[in-house]
């Protein structure tokens, strides 16, 4: 199975941390040990699932002799350790009981995802419907706009009135603004509106080239004077270009079909609103953390799917646009 690098390292170590408990045949590893410990083998197979984890794929052959040693060094390091844990009982306890748990859970859930989707690859129909519903979804008109962002409504205005009597956007932008786009003059680059809180992208849909609001415009960040420069079109990718994403999204959205199968024939019981004395009250407020201020530059890409995660089944993530807008307040 091509599981990232730290699959393979999970794997590996929580079988060392589990492996106080003998191998049986249930595994299906007949290969002869590298090593026994305290009467447990580690089998050959084993040892060179963890040597591909720690090194990329390569196998133990690739590696110098000394590489191979402290390799499994380390494997039977990290197997008496896992014998200590499990001694004091660790594995069945606190957080780390729980982190076996969700580790199980995600190499399990992506196991099945890979053997149900090795047959059910994305046909050429189904790639080329998912891109023009990507397309239909897709937003039309990029926006470059500025802002300057501070604290209180009535200082947010009274910057509207120095803008009013002449002084310069970027200018009151370097001198006043909280956000980290203050260097470059309260510049956000290119960005969709969906790439913005409501609030904010309202105000910059309202605004002509060259216009700023004459209102202060309030989001979560706090008070917002906002220029838009210019808009432009936002061509869509070529089919080819994005046709591999397109696979992982109709694999992506084939996988959570499944799962919802899975759901439905299920019996659940949700009692997640019962109160717990670890749960804070129904109706209390949750506190958040501040949010990210407006980001200065985009990222070089859009961030490649991650296999489902568990144990929520996987989400289906969007084709990516042919050049990533920067990003202006995020949404929460």
């Amino acid at each position: 199975m091509n599981h990232p690098r730290i699959l393979f390292l999970a794997a590996a170590l929580a079988a060392a941390l589990s492996a106080c408990q003998p191998k049986t045949a249930a595994t299906g590893d007949t290969s002869p040990p590298v090593a026994i410990v305290d009467k447990v083998p580690i089998s050959r197979d084993f040892y060179e699932f963890y040597v591909k984890g720690i090194t990329g794929g390569k196998n133990s052959s690739d590696l110098k002799p000394e590489q191979r040693a402290a390799a499994l060094d380390n494997l039977i390091r990290a197997r008496l350790v896992g014998e200590e844990a499990g001694k004091e009982g660790l594995d069945k306890t606190g957080d780390t009981a729980y982190l076996l748990q969700l580790s199980r859970l995600n190499v399990l859930e992506q196991a099945v995802q890979e053997n149900y989707l090795k047959d059910r690859k994305p046909t050429e129909q189904e790639l080329r419907a998912e891109y023009e519903t990507q397309l239909a979804a897709m937003p039309k008109t990029e926006y470059h706009a500025r802002h300057i962002l501070v604290a209180t409504e009535a200082y947010a205005q009274k910057l509207i009135d120095r803008l009013d009597k002449g002084e310069k956007f970027d200018a009151l932008a370097k001198s006043e603004s909280m956000d980290s786009s203050k260097n470059n003059g309260g510049d956000l680059g290119w960005f969709t509106a969906n790439r913005m809180v409501p609030e904010f992208a309202g105000a910059v849909i309202a605004l002509k080239p060259g216009e700023y609001t004459h209102k202060p415009v309030q989001t979560q960040f706090g008070w917002h004077v906002i220029q838009l420069l210019e808009t432009r079109e936002l061509t869509p990718p070529p089919y080819d270009q994005v046709r591999q994403r397109l696979e992982q999204v109709v694999e992506a959205k084939k996988f959570r079909l499944y799962t919802d199968e899975l759901m439905h024939n299920a019996k659940i019981e949700k009692l997640l609103d019962q109160s717990s004395p670890s749960a804070p009250a129904r109706g209390a407020a949750t506190p958040q953390g501040t949010p990210p201020a407006p980001a200065a530059a985009p990222p070089a890409a859009p961030a490649p799917p991650a296999p489902a995660a568990a144990p929520a089944p996987g989400q289906a993530p969007a084709a990516p646009a042919s050049t990533p807008p920067a990003q202006p307040p995020p949404k929460n």
